[in-house]
């Protein structure tokens, strides 16, 4: 396998774990706690190199585990407090375990590979050369092996808790009321949200890991309004943000990781703005059309106050009673003529009998709304 094939899987690896996790932690508006965890558990990493004297993978996802935990709780207590708000106790907490963290390595760790510029940074194109032997035999790199497992573990828990996981994450109230319990699936899930980021840290480093862990989720949040399709989405997101900035990344000899990131930041900029349903685009659309509706609905109108002769002429005089620019009006005059709503009569606009009926109907649906 060339090292080229290993580092694009290794990416995608990374990208869908990522994005399985990380799409809970944007439907749950907790994307900024996917960051406060990505950086605070450098402090379980440390911590358990300094207990076991290892770099095993089985300590260091332990300790980090337990420090995404702890991120969790601390800041829960002081957001029940009512001190200060959850963004702002998720900006005391993080950076106060990932300082600690950041002294123990330069004090405790400096002279072996686990320093503070490959935990933040990463460099997923040396992947191919760390390997793992089992049995004195080489079994192939080393992160595609513990990112292929954390993938294997963060499908299994979805698939698991599949419809616990989406009750709590729309209706907390509701999941309690039907016997689940929030509280527990919420820590589950920071504990499957620990678990891939330290497995990631070699691979994108702490800092790129939360590109992948909430810019594919957004993505697909942007493109879908169902939870599977939107698991579905952020995955395929996240594989085809490695291979492409894998790719950007060889033609212009930059950064692998920063490329498959800008990739992903690309992506979500294009649903941003042509979304079918949440862009941009699509939004300045269907304010367009409502504004076409209810200019409409005031031409109609002032076409049946005007329904004896000599009715409304299609002069720039009706346009500037309104206030509108010619153009303004001629969309208007065009879209009640296409429709059949308006016919004109020697010049005139006048109301059609669909059109008269076009406004009844319109008028009983708002007094029915009103009385409701």
């Amino acid at each position: 396998m060339s090292s080229a094939l290993i580092v694009i899987i290794v990416g995608s690896l990374v990208g869908a774990s990522c994005a399985l996790v990380g799409s809970f932690l944007v439907l749950r508006k907790m994307a900024l706690l996917g960051d406060a965890i990505s950086h605070a558990v450098l402090l379980g990493i440390v911590a358990a190199f300094i207990l076991t004297k290892s770099r095993a993978p089985l300590p260091m996802v332990l300790g980090a585990g337990a420090v995404g935990v702890l991120t969790v709780f601390l800041v829960e207590v002081l957001n029940r407090s009512r001190r200060i708000y959850e963004d702002a106790s998720i900006g005391v907490v993080f950076p106060a375990l990932f300082s600690i963290g950041v002294i123990l390595v330069s004090r405790y760790a400096g002279q072996i590979d686990l320093d503070i510029e490959c935990v933040l940074y990463g460099e997923i194109g040396l992947t191919p050369y760390d390997t793992l032997t089992w049995g004195g035999r080489d079994i192939g790199p080393k992160a595609l092996w513990v990112n292929g497992a954390v993938l294997l573990f963060d499908l299994a828990l979805i698939l698991l808790f599949y419809k616990e996981l989406k009750l709590s994450s729309f209706d907390r109230d509701l999941a309690a009321a039907t016997g689940f319990s929030p509280v527990l699936l919420h820590y589950m899930l920071m504990i499957a949200v620990s678990v891939t980021i330290v497995a990631s840290f070699e691979s994108v480093g702490a800092i790129l890991v939360v590109a992948m862990l909430v810019v594919p989720p957004a993505t697909a949040y942007l493109l879908t309004n169902r939870l599977s399709v939107m698991l579905a989405l952020g995955v395929l997101i996240g594989i085809a943000s490695s291979a492409a900035g894998y790719g950007i990344a060889r033609w212009y000899d930059a950064s692998i990781a920063g490329c498959m990131a800008a990739f992903a930041g690309a992506v979500f900029t294009a649903a941003l703005f042509f979304s079918p349903s949440h862009g941009l685009l699509a939004s300045a659309l269907a304010r367009r059309r409502i504004g076409l509706r209810f200019e409409e609905q005031l031409l109609l109108l002032h076409l049946k106050e005007e329904d004896e002769p000599p009715g409304a002429d299609t002069s720039p005089e009706v346009a500037r009673r309104f206030g509108w620019r010619r153009a303004r009006w001629e969309r208007v005059v065009r879209s009640l003529l296409d429709s059949g709503l308006a016919r004109l009569k020697g010049g005139e606009l006048r109301l059609t009998p669909e059109g008269r009926r076009h406004l009844d109907e319109a008028g009983t649906a708002l007094l029915a709304h009103r009385d409701a």
